[in-house]
């Protein structure tokens, strides 16, 4: 296709963006990737070696924030789809008062990572003072270190992160509901469908994307989880490093030991590992998509 002076308008229009991609994404990116290959501590690095990437492979925190961020990764994106479709099929089905369940159920999505790690705090406080602990203690049951027993400390930062991110994929699931026609809910009813066949064989497969959508995004936001984590557990990711993450993990190298070089090396192998993730998920989850 042929140039045409008139095109300049419009590579006019999108240059500012462009530039502003070039100078604070993609030049950050070729730099970090540049000192991962260096000694760098911060004032100053060697020459090009892959010495940090075998130092890293070597070192059992790295597996062991690996192995971290991959189990929470999976609990929370199965809570993440689980959860908000039923609650959405719910919210779906009732006649009234569906813009006030939508509220209300969207408002932990607004608040901070450092609120909610405030708030889950005093939830989850390991004595009789913690609300969880109060309830359970109600009914009969023994205290649980929610935060400070390394056995519970990984689900405990899962339900806190789906409490915060429960109201955005029901609004994403809810928004996929009312698409779905409702001629095919009235013809299976003619073919003697119940409604639990109605919503897995129609219900299900027509959202087959926007679950792969959840699933994508839920993978790419879990695997860099750094903020709940932190909050909670510290810079060592406590108790007993149970809640050590790959970004943690980079940041305590970066930023705390300043091996900058290490902490850039860790960065890309995250970036790998959550491209492969990606993949998969897209692979195995997104054949035979409905249009």
């Amino acid at each position: 296709m042929p140039f045409k002076k008139t095109d300049l308008v419009g590579y006019a229009f999108v240059a500012p963006m462009l530039l502003g991609i070039a100078v604070f994404f993609l030049y950050p990116m070729l730099a970090s990737f540049d000192l991962s290959f260096r000694n760098a501590n911060g004032a100053a690095d060697s020459a090009r070696n892959l010495n940090n990437y075998a130092w890293i492979v070597r070192d059992p925190n790295f597996w062991s924030a690996v192995f971290n961020t991959i189990y929470m990764a999976f609990l929370s994106v199965v809570t993440g789809l689980v959860f908000p479709f039923v609650l959405a099929s719910l919210i779906n089905s009732v006649r009234w008062g569906k813009g006030l369940f939508k509220s209300v159920f969207f408002l932990p999505n607004i608040v901070s990572v450092v609120g909610t790690a405030i708030l889950f705090t005093y939830i989850f406080y390991p004595t009789e003072q913690g609300l969880m602990n109060s309830i359970i203690g109600w009914i009969g049951f023994d205290e649980i270190g929610w935060f400070s027993d390394p056995r519970y400390s990984k689900y405990s930062i899962v339900l806190m992160g789906l409490w915060g991110s429960l109201g955005y994929n029901t609004i994403i699931f809810l928004a996929g509901l009312q698409s779905v026609p409702r001629d095919l809910y009235e013809a299976a009813e003619v073919d003697g469908a119940n409604p639990v066949q109605k919503w897995w064989y129609i219900t299900i497969p027509y959202l087959r994307a926007i679950f792969v959508f959840i699933i994508v995004i839920g993978t790419i936001g879990s695997m860099k989880r750094f903020g709940d984590v932190w909050m909670i557990g510290g810079n060592a990711g406590n108790p007993n490093g149970s809640l050590l993450t790959i970004v943690l993990y980079i940041y305590r190298n970066a930023f705390e030991a300043y091996q900058i070089g290490i902490g850039s090396a860790a960065a890309f192998l995250l970036f790998v590992i959550i491209m492969i993730f990606s993949l998969l998920n897209l692979r195995i989850f997104g054949k035979n998509n409905v249009d």
